[in-house]
């Protein structure tokens, strides 16, 4: 007959187990999540310590009870795929008030993807979000808007200040 191991204090087992615990939510989660995580890892255990039969693989226990929570964690803090990115502003101006002046008679959805493009700095797949279409549509409305300042400016002394840059980077770079 074969000796099961009996289940130990519950404050030993924590003693023995913390540690272990910690470094993997950290490495899993990192900063004050692991924190939290470790607290419900704890908790969750405490609950359910007196309904152990016997005392063996806790450590494994105790981990998976870690890892399930550290998996919930994240994805209860995955961002939705349709929300754009916060764009900080650096001079307290909105970066559209920048090339207001130059597309002001465009199309609105010209408009919009010029300055999602060329003053916001975004992806065309994150115009298209924005826009409601495809990367595709949001690069021919970026284009286009572009043609059409052009044709505008033909005669007068804007042409320097219109986009050409395809790369993204400062709208001062492309603007200037």
């Amino acid at each position: 007959m074969e000796a099961v191991a009996t289940v130990p204090p519950f404050e030993r087992f924590y003693v023995e187990h913390r540690d272990v615990v910690l470094g993997f939510l950290r490495k899993r989660m990192g900063g004050q999540a692991a924190e939290d995580a470790f607290q419900e890892t704890f908790l969750r255990a405490l609950r359910a310590y007196d309904r152990l039969e016997h005392g063996e693989h806790l450590r494994a226990w105790v981990l998976t009870i870690a890892a399930r929570l550290a998996i919930d964690t994240s994805r209860r803090a995955r961002p939705t795929a349709h929300e754009l990115p916060e764009l900080p502003v650096e001079d307290g101006r909105p970066a559209y008030a920048q090339i207001e002046h130059l597309a002001a008679g465009l199309p609105p959805t010209e408009r919009a993807a010029l300055v999602l493009r060329y003053a916001y700095d975004l992806s065309y797949d994150d115009i298209a979000v924005a826009l409601g279409s495809s990367p595709e549509a949001a690069r021919q409305a970026a284009s286009s808007g572009v043609r059409r300042l052009r044709s505008l400016a033909q005669g007068r002394d804007l042409r320097e200040q219109i986009p050409t840059a395809r790369k993204p980077g400062r709208i001062h770079d492309r603007l200037a």
